[in-house]
C-alpha cells in the first residue's frame, strides 16, 4: 500500500467498521421477537413499517459496504484514486468527501445523466461521523 493512500485507508477501515455494528446492531432489533399482541390495526401498521424501514436500511448499509470494500482492495491493489470511466486521476477532494469512490465528478455526472449508474444512498452518513471524522455536507454526498 502507498504511503499516500494511508490515511484514505484508515478512514475508510473506520467508517467500514462502524457500518458492521450498525449493521449488526439493526439486524438484532429487526430479529428481536417483539411479543406485542395490538389489538389496534393502526399499531400493527406502524410495527411492519418500522420493520421495513429497518430492512431498507440494512439494505443500503449492505451496499455501502460492499462500496468501501472495494475502495481498501483498490487501495491493496495500487488502483485507487483512478477513475474506472476514463484512467484518469479523481479529485482530491472528491476522494476527501466520498473516500469509496471509483468515478471522477464528471464521469459520475455523466454516468447518472445517462442512467447507468444512480446515486449511492448511505442511509445516514452524519452518523459514520460520530466517531470524530468531519461531517461530509449533504450536497458532497451527492455522486459516487
Amino acid at each position: 500500500m502507498r504511503q499516500k493512500w494511508k490515511k484514505h485507508y484508515r478512514r475508510l477501515v473506520d467508517i467500514r467498521n462502524h457500518l458492521v455494528e450498525e449493521r449488526e446492531e439493526i439486524s438484532r432489533d429487526i430479529n428481536q421477537e417483539k411479543i406485542t399482541f395490538s389489538e389496534h390495526m393502526a399499531d400493527a401498521g406502524t410495527d411492519s413499517y418500522d420493520r421495513d424501514f429497518a430492512l431498507s436500511m440494512l439494505s443500503a448499509e449492505n451496499d455501502a459496504l460492499y462500496e468501501i470494500d472495494q475502495a481498501i482492495k483498490r487501495i491493496e491493489l495500487g488502483t485507487y484514486g483512478i477513475c474506472e470511466v476514463t484512467g484518469r486521476k479523481i479529485e482530491p477532494e472528491r476522494l476527501e468527501a466520498i473516500p469509496w469512490t471509483r468515478f471522477s465528478a464528471q464521469a459520475a455526472r455523466e454516468l447518472e445523466s445517462n442512467g447507468e449508474i444512480k446515486r449511492a444512498q448511505l442511509a445516514q452518513l452524519g452518523s459514520v461521523t460520530a466517531s470524530g471524522e468531519s461531517q461530509i455536507p449533504a450536497a458532497e454526498e451527492e455522486e459516487e
